[in-house]
């Protein structure tokens, strides 16, 4: 075995997690090292060609404003923009953009050789180096070992993957790359509690088949409308392509019912749990028995391919009802399938061992991110890639970590969701899963984070340097709309060819504002947009400004909730000894070992009488 060099990080996978985690950690000052099977994949997009959507469109504004890389590269390399549920509160806007998916590993791979104390290796990593519970180093494939303080596994869907399409199954990762099969082993003898999961693409298909003119056209937003991911980014924006919509349909549902029994999911050969709110096509059919159709979304995987993915089609059947099924869709008859669909199961870990830094709680320097902990998706994998790396590079140059509350981020919530409740199934990013949305709005990613990521090293002075500019041009604008009155004559024409009842009189900017449909636009074209204000910034305070009792109400459900947050619990806390605690609620605080009180009562089984006994200890152990 040669040794090779030493790092103070080591990352393994440069998919979503690994990127993020390798530039956070070198951006510290720590020297990093990230591994992967090979080169070409850095940044691959084995799944959807896109990035953001419901939820996960916040997690990607939240971590541009950490510092992290997700938003640039989706902005160099969107092809169309389209802001989801506009018809609903702001709370629930939520970034999506299709993207090119060989551009964006291209941007992808460029930004990480441009990152300084980064270092890329291709190899893959068959064992990490442990030693009295902590981290020493790594093993490669290629007898090389590479010494390290701490270590962040982002293995995503490669750690003991498996490939099913039909009947016909082998070792391998996504996309063609052979799987990570040796690491499993190591990790597992290391104590951490792993298992099987399972997702799935559909099928690529050419363009020349599919019959536009009979599916139903889905165009990106008007150009005057389109906004970045990144707060960086001040550039025009316009779309590129054209999407599409098809629907299945009854004989669809008939040739999928008839082969169930070919499909390895169902046929048992698939052992590991898929994800429950992107289930393949065969489940939606078995399960959604009453509904005719369901949506697919056609849409391209880049400018300069003839490839064509069909996001909603997952499937593992064989290659022969797949053809089946697709040329069954109207639109689709003579469909040409250019890479079948197909499931992958692999190895991933039971989040509840990690803690809310993202280390193992049973080996020291050990962090886990992305599809390794149990997720689905580019952007939790992405958000969650960017803390474990920043927590790992501050431990390994002796600095204390980040640890993110629910009431911060998404990405807190994502965290404490794992650490503390657990998953059953790969866990998605929903606005549902916040209890406080409206304050977690995309538009003030930066206003929330972009401060904690400079406190913690991440945000560099450029980057400062823009937020605190935002801040003053925001700042400025709130009190030009206090101060600045506007006639009723002047509005009123605007608002009725707009369909908005805005009221007899006039008044200052800010209290119209306020009336239900008169917006920041309408206003802006009686007084003009005020100095530095971008759409993105627009509707920030229109939104503070109309719905300023609501998030002070929220803001004030915060405040308590970090007064229990507040409460820490002692390591090593004995809870066998607390009398009149549930046998449930002491097997299970023992187990996940919360911080503080408050994740304690978030702990699924934990009650509010057991929090309350273990408050009441808490504070007789304080005295």
């Amino acid at each position: 075995m040669n040794h090779l060099d030493d790092y103070d990080v080591i990352v393994v996978g440069a998919g979503h997690a690994g990127i993020e985690a390798a530039h956070a950690a070198a951006m510290l000052g720590a020297r990093t090292a990230v591994f992967t099977i090979s080169l070409d994949f850095i940044g691959n997009m084995p799944c959807n060609p896109s990035i953001g959507g419901t939820a996960k469109g916040h997690l990607v504004r939240e971590l541009d404003a950490l510092g992290g890389l997700m938003g640039r590269a989706a902005d160099e390399t969107y092809l169309q923009s389209r802001m989801l549920n506009r018809g609903k509160g702001p709370a629930v806007h939520s970034l999506r953009v299709q993207t090119d998916r060989k551009r964006y590993h291209m941007v992808m791979k460029h930004l990480l050789e441009q990152t300084p104390n980064l270092y890329i290796h291709q190899a893959e990593i068959t064992g990490v180096d442990i030693a009295d519970g902590k981290v020493r180093g790594v093993f490669t494939n290629l007898d090389g070992y590479y010494g390290a303080k701490c270590v962040v596994i982002a293995t995503g869907t490669s750690l003991g993957g498996r490939i099913f399409v039909g009947s016909a199954h082998y070792d391998g990762g996504p996309d063609g790359q052979h799987a990570a099969t040796a690491l499993t082993e190591c990790l597992r003898a290391a104590g951490l509690p792993l298992r099987r999961f399972k997702t799935g693409t559909p099928a690529r298909v050419h363009r020349r088949s599919i019959a536009f003119d009979r599916l139903q056209r889905q165009p990106g937003d008007p150009d005057d409308q389109l906004q970045p991911f990144s707060f960086l980014t001040r550039t025009p924006m316009h779309n590129k392509v054209e999407c599409y919509i098809a629907y299945t349909n009854p004989e669809t549902h008939r040739i999928i019912r008839e082969n169930i029994g070919r499909s390895p999911l169902y046929g048992g050969l698939i052992e590991g749990v898929g994800p429950r709110y992107c289930p393949s096509i065969e489940d939606k059919v078995m399960r959604f028995a009453d509904k005719d159709r369901h949506q697919v979304f056609v849409e391209p995987c880049g400018e300069d391919t003839e490839e064509m993915y069909l996001q909603g089609l997952s499937s593992s059947l064989p290659e022969d009802v797949q053809n089946a099924m697709y040329h069954s869709i109207v639109g689709f008859e003579k469909l040409e399938i250019m890479r079948p669909a197909y499931a992958i199961e692999y190895d991933c870990v039971d989040p509840t061992a990690l803690a809310p830094t993202l280390e193992c709680k049973a080996v020291q320097g050990l962090y886990g991110a992305g599809q390794f902990n149990g997720t689905s998706g580019y952007e939790e994998a992405a958000a969650q890639g960017l803390l474990a790396g920043l927590n790992a590079g501050r431990a390994a140059l002796g600095k204390s970590q980040l640890v993110l509350g629910r009431h911060t981020s998404y990405l807190g919530t994502l965290v404490d969701d794992l650490v503390t409740k657990g998953v059953m199934d790969p866990y998605r990013m929903m606005t549902s899963r916040s209890e406080y949305r409206l304050t977690l709005r995309q538009d003030n990613a930066d206003e929330r984070l972009t401060p904690i990521g400079r406190e913690y090293g991440l945000v560099t002075d450029e980057r400062w340097a823009v937020f605190q500019r935002d801040m003053e041009v925001k700042a400025a604008e709130l009190k030009r709309l206090e101060h600045t009155t506007v006639k009723a004559a002047e509005l009123a024409p605007l608002c009725a060819a707009a369909g908005v009842e805005m009221g007899a009189t006039g008044g200052p900017a800010a209290e119209l504002l306020r009336r239900p449909g008169v917006t920041y636009a309408l206003v802006a074209q009686v007084i003009g947009w005020g100095e530095g204000v971008t759409p993105m910034m627009a509707q920030r305070i229109e939104t503070e400004i109309k719905y300023a009792g609501y998030i002070a109400r929220q803001q004030r459900a915060i405040r308590e909730v970090q007064r229990r947050e507040t409460v820490a619990i002692p390591e090593g806390f004995d809870y066998s000894a607390l009398q009149g605690l549930t046998l449930e609620a002491r097997e299970k605080l023992a187990r996940i070992r919360p911080r503080n009180l408050g994740q304690a009562g978030r702990i699924p089984g934990v009650s509010p009488a057991d929090e309350a006994v273990l408050s009441l200890a808490l504070r007789q152990l304080g005295r």
